[in-house]
């Protein structure tokens, strides 16, 4: 079976409008922009990127091509992503604002019974989360 769920902070995937594509666009977008930000305004700068250009065009160019290299986010809700890779079943839901990224899901299943209520954030089992290459690192 498959479902999509609808709704307003839901991804509108089906309706491919120009108004609606852009709407998935910013919200595709989100994660680098939040990088973006914390890269000008905070000073973000992961080790694996090498020396910070003292240049800060040049950091920020920097950053869009790291973010070109990491597992790309799906928006599910609000500002809440599971990651394109690995590319299997079970991969956890991340909740996204600029770099601070947390946990909030250990799948996609486990994700929605979290965000409407049937279980607590306490309750999220985080030996069993899978590691995301780079978003990982960043959950707090």
């Amino acid at each position: 079976m498959n479902v999509l769920p609808v709704g307003k902070s839901f991804i509108p995937w089906r309706d491919t409008s120009p108004q609606r594509m852009g709407v998935i666009r910013q919200r595709l977008n989100w994660p680098l922009e939040g990088m973006i930000f914390d890269v000008e305004q905070n000073m973000f700068w992961p080790s694996e990127w090498g020396e910070r250009p003292t240049d800060l065009e040049e950091a920020v160019d920097t950053c869009k091509r790291e973010f070109l290299r990491v597992p790309k986010l799906i928006p599910v809700y609000g500002h809440r992503y599971i990651p394109e890779q690995p590319c299997e079943e079970g991969n956890p839901v991340f909740s996204v604002y600029q770099t601070d990224i947390i946990v909030y899901g250990e799948s996609l299943q486990e994700y929605f019974k979290l965000e409407f209520g049937e279980k607590t954030y306490e309750q999220i089992n985080f030996e069993a989360v899978k590691t995301v290459r780079f978003w990982s690192d960043l959950c707090s």
